[in-house]
This record gives C-alpha cells, structure tokens and sequence, in this order.
C-alpha cells in the first residue's frame, strides 16, 4: 500500500522540481480561468479520429493492485493457488516483485504508479517510473502461439469504436498478480478496455482469464486520472529502501500459517483507527469476518491479516502490532513497514 507514503514523495519531488520539470506546464490544453488544466475538456483526438490516449496518467487507488482478487469468492481459487497466496501473505511478500526490485508484471495495470503513454499509429508505448516499459502493437498482428515467457508479457490492441481493447498473454509464472501474491499459469490471459471519457478522464477495465489458476475469469475497474503540467520520474529500486535486502522480517511461512487466534480475541481488534501525522489523518478500520481480521487502510478496501501471534499480523508485507492496555482492552495498533512504523488510535 503506498498511502501512507504521499506525503514523504511529495516532499521529495518538490525537491528536485527545477532539475527535473516536475511544474512543466503542458502546452496547448484547455484551462480553466485560474490556470489550472480543464480536466472535464473534450477528449482530444488524433489525426485519424482516434482518442489520443497519450500522456501521464495515474489510477486512484492501489486496491487491486494490492489483492487483484479481492472480488472473488474463495471458490473461484483454486485450491493449490488460494494455498500458495496464504503462505507468501504469511512471509510478509518477501518474494514479491516490488521486494526482490523486478518488474510488476500483470500487477502494472493496476498499481496507482504514475505511467506515460505514447501513441502511434502502429503502436502503443507505456513508460513505467521503475524504467519498465509495454509496448501494444497496433499494426494487426496477432499473439504469438509460443512465445517465452517475459516480465511483462505481448500485448496487441485494437480500436473497438472509442476504446482501445488490448489483449496480452505470455507472463512468466515468476511474477505476482498483485501484492498479496496471487499466481498464474502461462495460460494467463489479460484483456484491458480504455476509454478516455474526456480530457482528465479514463475508465479502464481489466479482465483477468486463467483456468489454470482461477474457475472464471473476472474484470476489475481501475479507472485512471491525467497527471497533467509534470513529468515521469525515474525510480530505480535497487536506490531504495525498498528491496529485500532491507526488510528486516526474517519469520517462515510455514511457522507464521500455523498460529491460529481464537476468535474471541480477534474480535477484541475490531474498531476504527486513525494514523495522524501533522495535518494528515489516515483510516484503518479492522473488521472481523470468520476467523479472518481484515484491515482497510484509507478506504483502499479489506486486506486479510494473517496471524503471527495472539497480536501481530501480517498484511501485504507489513506488519501490524495490536497494543493492548493493561485491562486488556486494545487502544491502538502500530502500522510496520519497511520505511518505518506509524501509531493508529483507536477511536471507536
């Protein structure tokens, strides 16, 4: 989950804003009278009618990004994959892309990373802030039969009326769909619908077909906003702190999946929470449905907490440590990840 981190990705943009044209206007769109783009102008066009798609766009939240499947039923998994998904859950995503600093795969449609796009005739370019880029032909050509698995997979588009239908397959079985580690075959198939509504706006669908993984295919809306009057900045893993090599958590899936809470005291955990730091107020709510503790940070939506004791839990790689008062009644938890930890108050 990246919202916690805004404001820290903010404050070093501003930074280098001179150096690297992070407040470069945008020449020849429409604004507004104080100077600000007109996100609700006319989608613009290109010179054969088509949308033109092109520009910086980010998506609103990492929802999907961090569980792809948090719409399906359990009974859409199947076994061996739902089994594979609670043991990387339980060793804090350590294999995870953005842990071992490797390009997202499938999981790029859906994080809220800002991306660049560039359109041709012939073909579609998405530029990634971790220097990982797609590329879509255009030109009628047809998915390749046999092709060697890649990071990133084939990706061939189409115009159906107004919107741009992209189909891709070929991913290595290595990458995650999304954070929480749901995996795939090389029988993946994604199919990706854009439509730019208007000048600021896009909708974007994306279906996920498996059937060696999955018992039916399912779409999810990440819909995107345009990042206008700025630039795409480099991000290079291996520069942060990010990577496995500083993650301090050295715990075992298979000792973290065995503890099992009784259920009496996981409700004990169920409330809403607030992480405040200077003006900012972020909310996690814990609910409880089962046996299992979910937590919805910022209104991202319910993440599972998968135990490691009576009162740590993991969710997506972090860490979250209930802290109970001396009459046992739980007053806050603290939010572990690997830039830090932050305190959220319980307050209701």
């Amino acid at each position: 989950m990246r919202t916690l981190l805004a404001g820290t990705v903010f404050t070093l943009i501003a930074s280098f804003s001179a150096a690297q044209w992070i407040q470069h206007p945008t020449p020849g769109i429409l604004r507004t009278k104080d100077g600000k783009p007109n996100l609700t102008a006319p989608t613009p066009r290109t010179r054969d009618g088509k949308p033109d798609l092109s520009g910086m766009w980010e998506r609103e939240s990492d929802h999907y990004y961090n569980n792809a499947g948090a719409d399906l039923k359990p009974a859409d998994v199947k076994p061996w994959a739902q089994e594979l998904v609670q043991r990387r859950l339980a060793d804090f995503a350590r294999g995870s892309m953005e842990a071992q600093c490797l390009p997202l795969g499938p999981a790029a449609l859906t994080t809220s990373d800002p991306v660049k796009f560039i359109q041709t005739p012939s073909l579609i370019v998405i530029l990634l802030e971790d220097l990982t880029y797609r590329q879509i032909h255009m030109d009628g050509r047809t998915l390749p039969k046999d092709p060697n698995p890649s990071w990133m997979g084939y990706s061939v588009g189409r115009w159906d009326g107004d919107t741009l239908v992209v189909e891709s397959s070929g991913f290595t079985e290595r990458v995650w769909l999304d954070y929480d580690g749901h995996p795939h075959t090389e029988a993946l198939r994604l199919t990706e619908r854009y439509r730019r509504r208007d000048f600021g706006h896009m909708d974007v669908q994306v279906t996920f077909d498996d059937p060696g993984a999955y018992a039916r295919p399912w779409t999810v809306s990440v819909p995107m906003e345009l990042l206008p009057d700025t630039e795409l900045l480099e991000a290079v893993c291996k520069e942060s702190d990010k990577s496995v090599t500083h993650n301090p958590v050295s715990t075992g899936s298979q000792e973290a999946a065995a503890v099992n809470v009784p259920r009496a005291l996981l409700s004990k955990y169920v409330g809403s929470y607030e992480i405040t730091e200077k003006d900012e107020v972020t909310s996690a709510v814990v609910s409880l449905s089962g046996d299992t503790l979910f937590l919805d940070m910022d209104h991202e939506g319910p993440l599972p907490l998968v135990p490691i004791s009576d009162t740590n839990f993991s969710e997506s790689g972090n860490v979250i440590k209930f802290l109970p008062d001396g009459q046992g009644t739980v007053t806050a938890f603290l939010y572990v990840t690997v830039e830090g930890e932050q305190r959220a108050v319980r307050v209701r």
